[in-house]
């Protein structure tokens, strides 16, 4: 696959554009010498990256990879950590959080593509995603109670999300890990394909989803996102905003009249 554009955020996260997937981006973990283990600096790159892709009004789908071969992201970096003092902890935590909250709020639809550890933060910066899609090789977990904390990339609240608060509970609190095909079985990820085909068969989701409306998938990314946790009857209120967004958008004239006039949607994106 040929690249068209990249741009680097720091030392540690590149996001890439490529040929014939116009409205594809992908967002690189790429701090492979530590298998991707989330230190500030990295952190700090992904929440710029995620601010920028955010801003971009052309990008349709993002795809979450790594170019580590044997991991995914390895969570928190704890040789770090082990560096901080209470006061040093504090001061990073809002950095830390920022990372993680920047994938969650993408308002286009986001895939993970993960293969190997995809541990602690690892895991989570997946569980933001809307779409996780994991190669025979991945190995996922949230170990963090084995080390004195708990999760903190928001894995207690995405987790139970789910796989329900029972099934959640118990992965939490053994620290235990679950190799792929137990993950695909329990939910934790929802596409399990051939050792090396992750990132492939993410992107490949990606050019289908930015295949069709901008507008119509931020406004239902959106309406999904906020109506979880909700009654009935709110949810279908959040469901009516949205609606209310898109139908009188640019984008709903083109795709009622491409569809009529049996031809593919040339999207304005408005």
């Amino acid at each position: 696959m040929t690249v068209t554009s990249e741009q680097r955020y720091g030392e540690f996260v590149v996001v890439r554009r490529h040929e014939g997937q116009d409205h594809v981006a992908e967002l690189i973990l790429d701090r492979p010498k530590a298998m991707n283990a989330v230190s500030t600096d990295m952190a700090r790159s992904i929440a710029a990256a995620c601010d920028a892709l955010g801003a971009d009004r052309d990008v349709r789908a993002a795809v979450l990879t790594s170019s580590h071969e044997r991991a995914f992201c390895v969570g928190a970096d704890l040789k770090e950590r082990n560096s901080f003092t209470d006061a040093d902890l504090v001061r990073q935590r809002p950095t830390a959080r920022a990372a993680y909250t920047g994938v969650l709020e993408l308002p286009m639809p986001v895939i993970a593509a993960v293969h190997g550890f995809a541990l602690g933060g690892g895991f989570e910066l997946a569980l933001a995603c809307d779409v996780i899609v994991a190669d025979a090789t991945a190995v996922v977990g949230l170990p963090e109670v084995s080390v004195g904390v708990i999760p903190g990339g928001g894995g207690t609240q995405l987790l139970p999300r789910r796989v329900g608060a029972a099934r959640a509970a118990e992965l939490v609190f053994s620290a235990r890990r679950v190799e792929a095909p137990e993950a695909r079985e329990l939910g934790l990820v929802d596409e399990l394909v051939e050792a090396g085909r992750d990132r492939e068969k993410a992107l490949a989701l990606g050019g289908r989803i930015a295949a069709n409306s901008p507008v119509g998938l931020r406004a239902a990314k959106k309406a999904l996102r906020l109506g979880v946790g909700l009654d009935l009857r709110a949810g279908l209120e959040v469901e009516d905003a949205a609606w209310r967004s898109v139908a009188f958008s640019g984008d709903r004239a083109e795709g009622v009249a491409a569809f009529n006039e049996k031809r593919r949607p040339d999207w304005p994106g408005e």
